[in-house]
Parts: structure tokens; C-alpha cells; sequence
């Protein structure tokens, strides 16, 4: 079996199917707590926002590809945003259970608000919403990370974190 290659700058079409499975996952979490109003909706998108800058700030400059494109779209963002870090740091931070509290929450929290919608009222709309919420969260975020993301990303193979954590298994 060959070796897997990495890429420099991961291709426009690998890029678009992650932020799509992002963007959808947003989307979805809006519109089912758009059910409990405009500002919940508006609160949760905001929420998302913060969750991005959060994750650029913190940990997309301290990349192998900060300034370039990588497999989740945000190493080029985060080089607009934010001066370079200590690429030296990133395989030695620590990922833990807590650090995933912020992730889980994009999907979490419309699903709380899912169930305050579907005890007041079941409709069908916001059940078929939170089940591809759901799918989309584990199975969309597991197969752009499985399959595109980690797969053929440098930076796992210099040191990441979340690979050290999840036991660095790799799709084949």
C-alpha cells in the first residue's frame, strides 16, 4: 500500500464539500431555532461566528497551513484575520472532552430547542430537521474529517492534537 500523500494547498473542491457540510449544519441549527424566535435564531448564528473566530484564533494560527488552503477553509481566513502564531505549539497543545464542549454545542443547542419546539407542539418539519442535524453533525463532520480533512493533511503528520485524541485513526 502506498504512502498517502498531503497536500500544500488542498483543492477548491475537497474545501467546498466541508464548508458545505459547515454551512449546512448552521443553517439547519437556525432554522429550527427559528421556531423559538428570530433572537434565538440570530443568538445561535452568532454562537457559530464566535466558534469560527474562536478556532481561527486559537488554533488555525499556530498551523502548518495558516495562510493557506487547508482542508476545513480556514487557514486562509485565519491569515487575514489574525498574525501568524507558533506552529512549533500546535502538536503540543492538549485536546481534551472539555475542549469539545464549545463544538458540540452547534449541534446540541438546536437540538435542546428542537425538543422545547416538539413538546409544545410535534411537527414533523422540526423532527426531520434535528435527524439531519444529527446525521449531518457525525456522519457530514465524520466523513469531511475521515475522508478529506485529516486524511490528507500535513499537519497530522507533523503533530495535531485532535489526531493524538481520537487515536489517529484514519479512513482507508
Amino acid at each position: 500500500m502506498g504512502e498517502v500523500r498531503t497536500y500544500e494547498n488542498f483543492p477548491a473542491s475537497m474545501v467546498a464539500v466541508s464548508v458545505l457540510v459547515t454551512v449546512s449544519i448552521y443553517a439547519l441549527g437556525a432554522m429550527i431555532l427559528s421556531g423559538l424566535g428570530p433572537i434565538a435564531a440570530a443568538a445561535y448564528l452568532i454562537y457559530c461566528a464566535y466558534f469560527e473566530v474562536r478556532v481561527m484564533k486559537h488554533s488555525c494560527v499556530n498551523c502548518c497551513y495558516y495562510g493557506k488552503v487547508c482542508g476545513l477553509g480556514r487557514g486562509k481566513i485565519s491569515a487575514y484575520l489574525f498574525p501568524q502564531g507558533d506552529p512549533g505549539i500546535f502538536g503540543c497543545m492538549n485536546f481534551t472532552w472539555t475542549a469539545l464542549i464549545p463544538d458540540m454545542l452547534i449541534m446540541l443547542l438546536p437540538l435542546f430547542g428542537g425538543i422545547i419546539l416538539l413538546v409544545r407542539s410535534f411537527a414533523w418539519m422540526v423532527a426531520a430537521g434535528m435527524a439531519l442535524l444529527v446525521a449531518l453533525s457525525l456522519g457530514g463532520n465524520a466523513f469531511v474529517r475521515g475522508r478529506i480533512a485529516c486524511k490528507y493533511c500535513k499537519q497530522r503528520e507533523l503533530g495535531c492534537p485532535a489526531e493524538k485524541f481520537f487515536g489517529g485513526a484514519q479512513a482507508p
